[in-house]
């Protein structure tokens, strides 16, 4: 911990110079007026974000996902021919430049990730309650589905939430031997071992999380040490130390992301995304109902997250979160207002502010994702 600590400046400093003055910003999208995948430019100087153009024309696109190589785009929509996740090409110039499609056969998928080595890439049908591989071409076309999971069970603890098997997110630990699957309705955080040469994922354990919580998305600290769950239900963040050569991990804390919980239940609240700042140091939780942001400071020897801030986003439900690569911007998604938040990071308490002038259009915009 000492030697991150050491490292982590210079690392950022080294970020924010090779940092670019305008990166391309890729909004997912949940229907009703949207069109498609969108895409605007933020002003990494200023902040401000310009006006969303339509970059593909498809119904729902929901999630996105990069390509490790940050050359290719992937989306879980609802086209006409049912549930898919499609390819896209990202050219010189930002468009996307449509691949090919293939259908998920579980129904339509609440998440997808890439794995690092973009050999394959995982979705969770949250519906469907399963998780499915599939494998990438060397041309990032998507191949057909190689494998499907089904989760079983169900907490109960939430009746009309967990009477069955919800996941919620994908993704993998840091060297990419292990994915992860939250799953709302379990309780739990389902691990798998990576079967890399298969195309393959395995399930070696699942770890129990908050009762009634829900788990929703979950991020990685920087130095890969802890894992910091976002619970839906319960408006929380369960920090877990994570053991690197088993894949397991180890509940040590929970902290509310609304300081008066029993007071945001009289109306109807619940989170929905979770992201790491760059520098290690800061954690950001949105609450939609609340319709805000709150800032965590973690503390390096425990993983223990601390309420440091709580800002609205000048919009309505939250949907998505994400910072750009310097830790200076981060962007909101209301996806009930139809807009996108530019808020500034404090270098140093890691608090956020709205700067006058920082929201655009977007509509129904539920995913937020910076090619920096």
């Amino acid at each position: 911990m000492i030697k991150m600590k050491v490292l982590l400046p210079l690392i950022l400093l080294a970020a924010h110079i090779l940092h670019a003055d305008s990166v391309d910003v890729y909004f997912g999208t949940g229907g009703g007026e949207a069109k498609g995948i969108y895409r605007a430019s933020l002003d990494t100087k200023k902040g401000k974000l310009s006006s969303a153009t339509l970059a593909a024309e498809v119904k729902a696109p929901g999630f996105l996902a990069f390509h490790p190589d940050r050359t290719r785009l992937y989306a879980i929509a609802n086209p006409a021919e049912g549930p898919s996740v499609l390819a896209y090409n990202i050219l010189d110039n930002g468009d996307l430049e449509f691949l090919n499609s293939q259908l998920i056969p579980d129904g339509r998928a609440a998440h997808i990730s890439a794995h690092p080595s973009g050999n394959f890439l995982l979705t969770a049908q949250y519906a469907g309650g399963s998780v499915a591989v599939f494998p990438l071409g060397k041309d990032g076309q998507v191949e057909a589905c190689s494998q499907m999971v089904e989760h079983e069970g169900g907490s109960g603890v939430v009746a009309k939430r967990q009477s069955k098997p919800h996941p919620h997110w994908v993704g993998f630990s840091p060297d990419g031997r292990f994915a992860f699957v939250p799953d709302l309705g379990l309780d739990q955080i389902v691990i798998y071992q990576i079967q890399p040469d298969q195309f393959s994922i395995k399930q070696i354990g699942a770890v129990d999380s908050v009762s009634g919580g829900g788990p929703r998305h979950m991020k990685f600290s920087v130095d890969g040490q802890y894992i910091f769950l976002l619970n839906e239900l319960s408006l929380s963040v369960s920090t877990f130390v994570f053991d690197t050569e088993t894949g397991n991990a180890t509940l040590l804390s929970t902290t509310p992301t609304l300081s008066d919980f029993a007071k945001a239940k009289e109306s109807f609240n619940s989170s929905s995304e979770i992201v790491v700042h760059p520098n290690g140091e800061f954690v950001y939780a949105a609450n939609r109902g609340h319709d805000s942001v709150t800032a965590f400071v973690a503390d390096a020897e425990t993983g223990r997250l601390y309420v440091t801030d709580i800002e609205p986003i000048r919009g309505a439900w939250p949907r998505n979160i994400n910072l750009d690569s310097s830790g200076q911007w981060l962007l909101a998604a209301g996806a009930h207002s139809n807009t996108v938040t530019v808020l500034e990071v404090d270098a140093v308490s890691g608090a956020l502010t709205y700067p006058r002038d920082r929201v655009i259009t977007v509509p129904n915009a539920i995913c937020v994702l910076l090619n920096d």
